[in-house]
């Protein structure tokens, strides 16, 4: 049985836009059903949906016969989280809130197998390795992961030259929400000075041979970021089409109902 190879990985290599959806619905089958929607990758949420190890693994094998490719985002930067994340099959990894150069080392150390990091090594259990019907499994696995760190703070975009440099990072992806947060601008990401910090990291990160990516639901801020030299954007939120989608319906049948949201939302 052949490797698994990473074709979100070589589309970022290769400088080829991925445009993603985000998911939190926390379902396989809702999962399954978007995967043949069209979209080059799937974030599946385990920082702020209710997601567990076992409900990711049902999402990346309900995921898994389709072209969309999955992401997964641990709670933490866990190297126990993240083994256990690898062991069930995730090759592309999206880390929260790193905010150094010391904290994106530690991030690719747990993706990798001894001696470039400190990954456990129990193939025979695990999914990634077909249960070791993966010839040589242990000695291709490095070569298949790809690390996003979140840069989502103002420390974080201070230190951001210095995690550029960390060799293993493929692409560095900005949390909007966090950021606008941080900078004092709580629920309004595309307020001109968290933009002017979005667009400046992007060409840093561009300029350092990186792949960059956001989360923007708001299609002319997505443009633009993609017109910038982002290479990965999730352009929407699966609750939150959902959701919307769902208000609008019941709207149109009951004229009283009204609905209140955030219109600068990234969601």
């Amino acid at each position: 049985m052949k490797m698994p190879k990473n074709s979100f990985k070589r589309a970022l290599k290769a400088g080829q836009p991925q445009i993603g959806l985000w998911l939190g619905l926390s379902s396989a089958y809702s999962a399954e059903l978007v995967a043949g929607a069209g979209f080059d990758w799937l974030l599946i949420d385990g920082e702020h949906a209710p997601n567990t190890i076992p409900t990711i693994l049902s999402q990346l094998q309900a995921i898994a016969p389709y072209p969309s490719q999955p992401v997964v985002r641990p709670p933490w930067n866990d190297p126990v989280i993240i083994k256990q994340l690898l062991d069930i099959g995730a090759q592309t990894l999206l880390i929260p809130m790193i905010q150094n150069a010391q904290q994106a080392e530690q991030a690719v150390k747990a993706t990798r197998y001894p001696p470039a990091g400190i990954r456990g090594v129990g193939s025979a259990l695990a999914r990634a390795s077909r249960w070791n019907r993966v010839a040589d499994y242990i000695h291709q696995a490095n070569d298949e992961m790809c690390v996003i760190v979140q840069v989502e703070t103002r420390e974080a975009l201070i230190n951001l030259p210095q995690i550029l440099q960390v060799d293993g990072v493929d692409g560095v992806f900005i949390g909007p929400a966090d950021l606008s947060a941080d900078m004092g601008f709580a629920g309004n990401p595309n307020h001109p000075e968290v933009r002017t910090a979005i667009e400046q990291a992007i060409l840093l990160i561009k300029q350092a041979g990186k792949a960059s990516g956001i989360l923007m639901a708001a299609p002319d801020v997505a443009e633009h970021y993609l017109k910038l030299g982002t290479l990965f954007v999730a352009v929407g939120v699966d609750t939150t089409l959902l959701a919307r989608s769902a208000e609008s319906l019941a709207a149109k049948f009951k004229s009283n109902r009204q609905i209140s949201v955030a219109a600068s939302s990234v969601y």
